[in-house]
């Protein structure tokens, strides 16, 4: 019975682990975009903190891979952005310098992929 009630709250606490928030500080080099998410099964949210010295973009990537601009954020900005399930969430540096963001990501957060990408010009 001891085992059972172990297994079951180390499964609990693990699970909570996965699906809970995910607080990142990220560096995105000129050229270059942060690429978060793809093919998730359900939405997440982005509240997003610009605390470097350029200028970024955001964009959604939809499943259907049809991209959508959803604004900028300005040295200092904060925005706060939905995205769907399967979408992709695209941070652009169009700087000249590195770009740094803060992010708190909550929603479905298991399995969200994240790295970067060369800009498609």
């Amino acid at each position: 019975m001891r085992t059972l009630l172990a297994t079951a709250l180390l499964g609990s606490l693990g699970l909570l682990a996965v699906c809970g928030p995910i607080i990142s500080q990220t560096l995105i080099d000129p050229g270059k975009q942060f690429v978060l998410g793809g093919g998730q099964h359900g939405a997440f949210r982005v509240a997003a903190h610009n605390v470097g010295p350029v200028p970024v973009s955001v964009a959604e990537r939809w499943p259907t891979g049809v991209v959508q601009e959803r604004g900028s954020l300005e040295p200092g900005q904060r925005a706060e952005l939905a995205f769907g399930a399967g979408s992709t969430a695209l941070v652009r540096n169009l700087g000249e310098r590195q770009a740094r963001l803060a992010f708190r990501i909550t929603g479905s957060t298991a399995g969200l992929g994240m790295g970067y990408e060369a800009l498609h010009k």
